[in-house]
């Protein structure tokens, strides 16, 4: 057994007790062909992100992981060993993508966060073109994911798995990279938009 796959219980665990988090539409993930290679694209709020979203996840995760992280001494070993993989963020780094339609395209389960980075204000920030490339290069199914709340100590944090999305009228259309990113944050935005009104709904 894999350090992801023991870790991955005690994570979740963590994560429900410290920040009461609620997970919204797991099976959304689960009903998917598991022949099929998925990316999910989420919204990146917080470092806990990774780790809360894999925690739940029906399907092993691969995430990209910025390569200043993989000089480390120790984390590197630890970063690999829960599936990450280095990429040299605003490079246009060929090689991570590769990898990444390569995962995809076998099977594998892709997590994206297309921010780049961290947004401390908890909007949604610009994504990276990188997204774009590997939705019209893969064959991935695209889960659009939404993190609702900021990991604030037994408050109430959720995440959110979206429907997959159908995106072969873009693909068909021969978007551009970044407009098909556009097209990408639009559903999360829309995920985040429908989560945060039922959470304003509930407290009125």
């Amino acid at each position: 057994m894999s350090l992801y796959d023991v870790a991955k219980g005690p994570v979740k665990l963590f994560f429900k007790l410290c920040f009461r988090l609620e997970y919204i539409g797991i099976e959304n993930v689960a009903s998917i062909d598991p022949d099929k290679g998925v990316l999910l694209c989420s919204n990146h709020v917080s470092n806990f992100d990774p780790p809360a979203v894999g925690a739940a996840c029906p399907r092993k995760l691969s995430f990209m992981a910025k390569a200043e992280l993989f000089k480390v001494p120790g984390l590197k070993q630890l970063i690999t060993a829960l599936n990450a993989f280095p990429i040299n963020r605003g490079a246009g780094d060929r090689q991570a993508l590769k990898l990444a339609i390569r995962i995809i395209n076998e099977g594998g389960t892709l997590m994206m966060f297309p921010e780049g980075h961290r947004m401390k204000n908890g909007k949604l920030g610009k994504g990276q073109p990188g997204v774009g490339f590997l939705a019209l290069k893969s064959e991935a199914v695209i889960v659009p994911v939404a993190v609702i709340g900021r990991y604030r100590l037994f408050r109430k944090t959720k995440v959110v798995f979206g429907k997959p999305v159908d995106l072969s009228r873009e693909r068909e259309q021969r978007l551009k990279a970044v407009e098909m990113t556009e097209v990408v944050m639009g559903h999360i935005q829309q995920l985040i938009d429908q989560e945060s009104k039922k959470t304003s709904h509930m407290r009125a």
